[in-house]
């Protein structure tokens, strides 16, 4: 397993051990990593109960991601989808047709221009995929997550990936395809792929009235090895955004991050549970993550 520099979170309400369960178990190479729980004693911001799950940590296509049980705060839409690639058209049916049960779908799977078989679905979670046949390279993901820029936002996907090319190492932009005349507005883009640390993304624009856009519900997680390296990214991507409390920021377009260190996820999930509250508290009370001070409360200095 690649390791994940960059980890999808979904907010859900009390879903995140049925969806991680769901995912690992609908697509290739799935399984579960670690599960932290809010602490036993005291309350905690959710209202969620004392010892009850508040992270599924789970791995599907080789991508990492996170499920949190927040509570009923935020909703989940389709202005971040992941993109699911598969080789063939009856593997697109079978994950589609998966996908969809429960769920709703946004694009029916059918023949279009772009793919010989391609569907646009929200899963029973609230999650929303594309799954398309073909159209990626011989090492490419098959999961990739994708951005798209309505609303206020309509019109800066193409600033968007240079602005995370420019962050990230090894930022990388692949192929930019903008609308052509009568499509949409020219100068926007229609289909956009780039890769961050080794992980790829597709962004584009679109100018539909929608009315939805980014939130909270889907947030990425960035894995910081160190204190260095976590605050860089905490300036850089909150650069003409906002700054939030436990490492969470919103970037200058709206689209939530969490700059975190890579261990803290062993710190809330070992087995010293006393040890992994008071970490848990520390970082409640924090807005930038202090790698050492969330240490120093788990060894309960």
């Amino acid at each position: 397993m690649a390791f994940s520099k960059i980890v999808p979170c979904i907010w859900l309400d009390d879903q995140a051990e049925a969806a991680a369960d769901f995912y690992a178990r609908t697509f290739p190479a799935g399984r579960i990593v670690a599960a932290s729980r809010y602490p036993a004693h005291g309350d905690n911001p959710a209202g969620k109960p004392r010892g009850s799950v508040l992270t599924v940590e789970f791995e599907i296509a080789g991508q990492r991601f996170t499920a949190l049980n927040g509570g009923p705060v935020f909703v989940l839409n389709p202005s971040v989808s992941f993109f699911a690639h598969v080789d063939a058209p009856a593997g697109a049916d079978r994950l589609f047709a998966a996908l969809a049960a429960g769920g709703q779908e946004l694009m029916p799977i059918d023949r279009y221009p772009w793919s010989e078989r391609y569907g646009w679905v929200q899963d029973r979670f609230g999650v929303s995929w594309q799954v398309m046949a073909g159209r990626r390279s011989p090492d490419g993901p098959m999961v990739a997550p994708c951005l798209m820029f309505a609303g206020v936002q309509h019109g800066r996907a193409g600033e968007a990936i240079r602005f995370y090319s420019n962050i990230f190492p090894g930022g990388r932009i692949g192929s930019v395809e903008h609308y052509a005349e009568g499509e949409g507005p020219p100068e926007t883009v229609k289909h956009g792929r780039f890769s961050l640390a080794g992980q790829e993304f597709v962004a584009m624009d679109s100018h539909y009235d929608h009315g939805f856009g980014f939130n909270e519900a889907l947030s990425l997680q960035v894995m910081c090895a160190g204190q260095e390296e976590l605050d860089r990214y905490w300036q850089a991507l909150a650069d003409g955004g906002q700054h939030g409390p436990c490492g969470w920021l919103k970037d200058r377009f709206g689209l939530s991050w969490q700059v975190v260190p890579e261990k803290l996820s062993s710190l809330l999930t070992g087995p010293d549970k006393a040890a992994a509250e008071r970490a848990f508290a520390a970082v409640m009370r924090m807005q930038k993550i202090d790698i050492a001070a969330v240490q120093r409360a788990y060894e309960g200095e």
